[in-house]
């Protein structure tokens, strides 16, 4: 499920994600940038708009949670890591690729074995774990 809205309160965007939300973005994203998400939850990914994403973020580092040396990443290779920080700041697979010099294949397939050896239902959940494990900084 995608959502564009013009709602970008707190109570809004985190019921979207709750229900499971694959997407949340603001009216006023590109219609290029519509396109891509359309594709990127169809293809199974999860994209917030940035300012979404920072609102989430800034829930996640206000809720009490676990602490970060109890986010275990030590399973990860330092290039999952890369992709996770990724992960965290909202990028999605093609951006990721294009970040770290990967193929989409291959960036999509690092996100399948993180998701795998964190046990997380999705990329939502990566997000917050990286947080939690102090992955995620402006």
């Amino acid at each position: 499920m995608l959502i564009l809205t013009t709602f970008d309160d707190d109570e809004d965007i985190l019921a979207a994600v709750r229900v499971g939300a694959a997407g949340y973005l603001l009216k006023d994203t590109s219609s290029a940038d519509l396109r891509r998400a359309v594709h990127a939850v169809a293809q199974g990914e999860n994209l917030l708009s940035p300012q979404v994403t920072r609102k989430v973020m800034a829930h996640i580092a206000a809720t009490p949670g676990p602490a970060a040396d109890q986010v275990d990443l030590s399973s990860l290779t330092e290039r999952e890591v890369e992709v996770l920080t990724k992960i965290a700041h909202g990028r999605t697979n093609r951006e990721i690729a294009a970040d770290l010099y990967l193929s989409h294949a291959t960036a999509r397939t690092y996100v399948s074995r993180i998701l795998t050896k964190l046990d997380a239902r999705d990329r939502t959940e990566l997000a917050i774990l990286a947080h939690r494990a102090g992955l995620y900084d402006d």
